[in-house]
């Protein structure tokens, strides 16, 4: 009856300072630890990833089918380094999850000349081939599909590709990252020919 009564004569105001109170003292426990700006956490966060493609796939075993699920995802930096990957998992995410471990693994490093490539070419995978040729500033990205994901991440801005063949989005995918791959600039296409810039140009 007491503890009832003493309830009933305080005030509001002191039950609110009260309360309040504790509930700063518990929050601001939990937000005593430093911050990072946001300008590190834009940094850890430097690759980007694309699902180009998430299928459901079955395998027959003894007593029924089994489930589950294949993704084949694309991850660069915009600056010429770009990777595909295939993850498969019982689960959509844990796929994806396992696409991006493996498309880090397998990098590749883009030589640009500004916002394009240095030269025509043409990437093969199976029966997918692609043909990859520079385009002047300001004409974009003329591509569709998986070739445009991959050419996208790798940082070109500007080029004009053709996808012949079959258009797997896998195959059309590793097509276009052997075609990046095989790229050289004019000093290493010199350089392996034993000649200077001014020599191959003429």
């Amino acid at each position: 009856m007491d503890r009832e009564d003493k309830n009933l004569n305080a005030s509001p105001e002191d039950a609110g300072q009260e309360g309040g109170g504790q509930r700063r003292g518990r929050r601001g426990g939990r937000e005593g630890g430093p911050r990072k700006p946001p300008e590190e956490r834009r940094e850890q966060s430097e690759w980007e990833e694309k699902i180009i493609q998430v299928r459901r796939v079955t395998k027959v075993v003894k007593g029924g089918k089994k489930l589950s699920f294949r993704a084949v995802v694309a991850v660069g930096n915009g600056k010429g380094q770009v990777g595909i990957g295939v993850g498969k998992a019982s689960e959509v995410i844990s796929a994806i999850q396992k696409g991006v471990v493996d498309a880090k693994k397998s990098l590749v490093k883009v030589p640009l000349v500004g916002t394009t490539v240095p030269h025509q070419i043409m990437g093969r995978q199976g029966s997918s081939r692609i043909m990859l040729k520079p385009a002047a500033k300001g004409t974009g990205v003329i591509a569709g599909g998986a070739a445009r994901a991959i050419l996208e991440l790798a940082g070109v801005g500007d080029i004009l590709s053709k996808s012949l063949g079959s258009r797997a989005p896998l195959n059309v995918a590793r097509a276009t990252v052997d075609g990046l791959k095989n790229l050289r600039t004019f000093e290493e296409a010199a350089r392996l020919r034993g000649i200077t810039i001014k020599q191959m140009l003429a």
